[in-house]
């Protein structure tokens, strides 16, 4: 999807403009607050995968924006021991509901792509029993 600068709104006073990468972050960070998403992917040809935390919040988010709607999709990572589409699910009201009560847009759809499961790491105590087992 790409993303297309537009009018908004015209008032009395003149026009309102939201650029889409305003809309990019605010999927962003309704992502990032579902509990499952370890973080945001780039997709297979947007690099490499960027774990929660960093600062680019739109890593991962692509819009495609009109007068009055809005589609999105998000790639994701999920981590470990999560229901891939309950998180999925979550994700995708959660983006709707903030685009729609920060913007006033109709969200028309949410693609949400799983490009990865993030591990834990494993614990010190584990890993030093393991490695120390045979000598």
């Amino acid at each position: 999807m790409s993303t297309f600068p537009t009018e908004f709104e015209r008032t009395d006073i003149g026009e309102i403009q939201i650029a889409p990468e305003v809309i990019e972050v605010i999927a962003g960070l309704a992502t990032i607050e579902v509990d499952g998403v370890a973080g945001m992917s780039g997709g297979f040809a947007g690099g490499i995968a960027e774990l929660l935390g960093r600062k680019n919040l739109s890593r991962g988010v692509k819009v495609e924006v009109g007068q009055r709607e809005a589609a999105v999709d998000v790639s994701v990572i999920v981590k470990y021991g999560h229901r891939l589409p309950e998180v999925a699910a979550q994700i995708q009201r959660n983006v709707k509901r903030s685009i729609e009560t920060m913007t006033g847009l109709t969200v028309i759809e949410v693609n949400v792509q799983i490009h990865d499961v993030h591990l834990e790491t494993v614990d010190r105590q584990e890993e030093s029993e393991f490695t120390h087992r045979v000598k």
